[in-house]
């Protein structure tokens, strides 16, 4: 294999027949040690790229006159003809049973009885539609990606009858899933929503008459339309400092220590931090320590919101105990992940996790069909399908943040890349066909996701390269 491994930076080159295991670069991160990817047939473009993540170029193809046939139960790579004998337009590695029609361009114009095998065939059923109809790039956000296919099968399987609410097989599954992953008892329950997440953590943590420390940018401040004081009965947030979303044991101390203990002041409960953070920027195991410690000796909890921290675990390369820390609850994000409509709260104090879910009850949370939820949040742990999806949106960002160069706000440590950049240029950059978010009056942020393809990276890259 060229270019020394995935974690290289340079394309690889697979033959037929051969395979590759990459578990010396990912077992850091709690990936089973032996997983291999046998290549059955490769075409013209057997490459692997995106290093780290073995994401699979995708190719568009006008027709090989020698691409070989293959049955309905064999492996493809490159540049083939499926069982219909139609061309396909991109590169894709996947087991097929009973192989459909394929369109002009590439379309899977069927949805059921597939096996895809590896995060190519996974992208081609998430993306080949946007790409062939002219709809834009998308790099809104992570929550406008596609739902990932073993999730839909997850709740396809999980669709039998079963104790309803969270007494279902799956649901009871939750707390050992979660507790093998963070190496210690933890509790687990679901929630439909991120804010139901956070708050409904918070609320366990936080009397009427508190507050919740938290980055003045932080999602439960500017994104949730009042919900924390709504679920908390009124406690306030205080704001907090720091660079990059993050806040340190001194912008901690800055906002905390002119509070009097005093009745006619609103006294702190708790503090919550983002990881990672709304600026994407990860806190490393030793920030986490330090600020702990501030915190503990102040007496208060300690909640993370984790939208994107299966996006910090995969730029971090440790283990997930140690990109959580200390904390005493953990939002843990799945919808922008490639989920449907399922987050978890993991408590590390199941007392908390207890009152939670009285909590969940009164504020409308919890659904008859619980096994839905639960389904959705075990098939993501299952083979670190977290994981890996994380790791293919960092290194769509990597690469859109590469070309950026001056222009970058903050590091790129997860999946969203934030640039100067004038409304000319946006505009520029909106002729043709990217989406994003503006953010303030000369910036933007782009968002790369689990499937988002590698054209498409490259392609931003190039646009912002050449603004």
């Amino acid at each position: 294999m060229n270019g020394g491994g995935p974690c290289s930076g340079n394309s690889a080159r697979l033959r037929p027949g051969s395979a590759f295991d990459f578990s010396p670069y990912v077992r850091p991160v709690g990936i089973a040690a032996k997983r291999h990817f046998h290549i059955a047939a490769l075409g013209d473009h057997g490459e692997i790229l995106f290093p780290c993540v073995l994401h699979q170029r995708f190719h568009q193809l006008h027709g090989d006159a020698h691409a070989p046939r293959f049955g309905r139960n064999e492996s493809v790579f490159g540049n083939t003809r499926l069982a219909t004998g139609a061309p396909c337009q991109f590169g894709l590695f996947l087991r097929a049973r009973h192989i459909g029609a394929i369109g002009a361009m590439g379309d899977i114009v069927f949805s059921r009885n597939f096996d895809f095998a590896g995060h190519a065939g996974d992208l081609l059923l998430a993306s080949n539609t946007r790409a062939s109809h002219g709809v834009p790039v998308q790099f809104l956000s992570d929550n406008a990606a596609a739902v990932h296919p073993d999730i839909w099968r997850a709740m396809r399987d999980a669709d039998n009858s079963d104790t309803p609410y969270d007494t279902d097989r799956l649901s009871r599954e939750l707390d050992d899933a979660f507790s093998a992953l963070f190496g210690r008892e933890v509790a687990a329950i679901w929630v439909a929503t991120g804010t139901a997440a956070n708050c409904l953590a918070l609320s366990t943590m936080v009397q009427p008459h508190g507050a919740v420390l938290c980055h003045r940018e932080a999602h439960i401040e500017m994104d949730e339309g009042g919900a924390p004081g709504f679920f908390l009965h009124g406690a306030k947030l205080i704001l907090a400092d720091g660079d990059n979303a993050k806040i340190t044991p001194e912008t901690l101390r800055a906002a905390l220590d002119p509070i009097r203990d005093d009745v006619h002041q609103v006294q702190p409960h708790a503090v919550s931090i983002t990881q990672a953070s709304e600026y994407g920027c990860c806190y490393r195991p030793g920030e986490l320590a330090r600020l702990d410690m501030e915190i503990s000796s102040r007496g208060l909890r300690f909640h993370m919101d984790g939208a994107r921290f299966a996006n910090a675990v995969a730029f971090l390369l440790r283990p997930a105990a140690e990109v959580a820390g200390p904390v005493d609850a953990l939002s843990f994000g799945c919808v922008k992940n490639g989920g449907m409509s399922a987050e978890a709260i993991v408590f590390f104090d199941p007392e908390l996790a207890d009152l939670a879910r009285f909590r969940r009850k009164r504020a409308g949370h919890l659904q008859s069909k619980g096994r839905f939820m639960a389904a959705q949040l075990l098939a993501m742990l299952d083979g670190d399908l977290w994981l890996h999806n994380a790791a293919a949106a960092n290194a769509a960002a990597a690469e859109i943040g590469s070309a950026a160069k001056e222009r970058l706000l903050h590091p790129v440590e997860a999946n969203e890349v934030f640039l100067k950049c004038s409304t000319a240029e946006r505009q520029a950059l909106r002729a043709q066909g990217f989406g994003f978010y503006d953010w303030g009056m000369d910036a933007a942020r782009f968002v790369a996701a689990w499937d988002t393809r590698e054209e498409d990276a490259l392609a931003l890259a190039r646009a912002i390269a050449s603004l």
